[in-house]
């Protein structure tokens, strides 16, 4: 009798084809991921803790509890959360902030926007747990610090609720800001008072010039209110969506840049193909046209 119970339980916890459509096509409308039918067994093992959360006995009772209008709003915050993936690192590509310093940043101090109350804008998109934003404030500290006509603001959305708790809070395991050079460690890192915990925190006004908001991109519009932007940085986003899709983002970033702003993406990324109002200026980096 035990092992029929268990050899249920096991049954229990197997995705059906019919299931995974059922939730790989509202992941991708929802959140504009794709689920070829080859990632079944990772958003299997992805949502298994979801179902002993909400007591779902099978995938099939699961989608039942997230399809409900009442409890799958709710449920709809821990699933995307299940699914979407996190990955960064501080300074990752780092050609991209060498761009932005040594290219970006003195055509914008040469230009009519700089000074008089403008601000320069940078959003980074698909922030995760904060990474890339406050590699941003430091990058562009240390050049405000250099240049006293220069006044900037960072915005950093994500559609997980917890990453974005994070990446508020700045707090980080040690081993995570090998990649800081030695002088911005010094001027914005906070160790903790107890060694043996091993973690830091980025310094308050740091943490003070980043503007952490939820925000989906599959969205048709945003509340941006940092408007209109200089540079967006989205890397290794749009790699998980179809090229339909990339194009109508691309597009829709498109309509809160100003022209000749900058569109960075990440290193395994490409616009190769698409129609949108953007040139390459090198391998990852975009222009739009004017």
């Amino acid at each position: 009798m035990a092992e029929s119970r268990t050899n249920s339980e096991l049954t229990r916890k197997v995705m059906s084809d019919s299931d995974f459509d059922r939730l790989s096509e509202f992941i991708s409308a929802h959140c504009g991921i794709k689920m070829p039918r080859g990632k079944k067994v990772m958003l299997e093992a992805r949502l298994g803790k979801r179902l002993r959360s909400v007591g779902a006995a099978s995938f099939h009772d699961y989608c039942d509890y997230l399809f409900n209008a009442e409890d799958g709003e709710k449920e709809l915050v821990h699933m995307i959360e299940a699914v979407t993936t996190h990955k960064t690192d501080f300074f990752r590509e780092p050609v991209h902030f060498d761009f932005l310093v040594e290219t970006i940043l003195p055509e914008y101090i040469n230009s009519s926007n700089a000074g008089r109350g403008n601000l320069f804008r940078v959003w980074s998109a698909g922030c995760s747990s904060g990474e890339e934003p406050y590699t941003l404030a430091m990058v562009l500290s240390e050049f405000a610090s250099q240049s006293r006509s220069f006044s900037f603001s960072i915005l950093a959305t994500d559609i997980s609720t917890q990453i974005l708790d994070k990446a508020r809070r700045g707090i980080y395991e040690e081993d995570r800001i090998v990649t800081v050079p030695m002088s911005l460690k010094k001027r914005y890192i906070m160790r903790s008072k107890d060694p043996a915990k091993g973690v830091i925190r980025m310094a308050p006004e740091l943490r003070s010039i980043i503007r952490f908001e939820k925000l989906n991109l599959m969205d048709e519009k945003y509340d941006l209110k940092e408007l209109p932007l200089d540079v967006i940085f989205c890397r290794n986003v749009i790699i998980y969506f179809d090229r339909l899709t990339q194009e109508r983002l691309i597009n829709r970033f498109c309509r809160y840049l100003k022209p000749n702003g900058y569109l960075i993406l990440g290193h395994s990324e490409s616009m190769h193909g698409l129609d949108v109002p953007l040139n390459r200026v090198s391998s990852t980096i975009y222009r739009k046209t004017s």
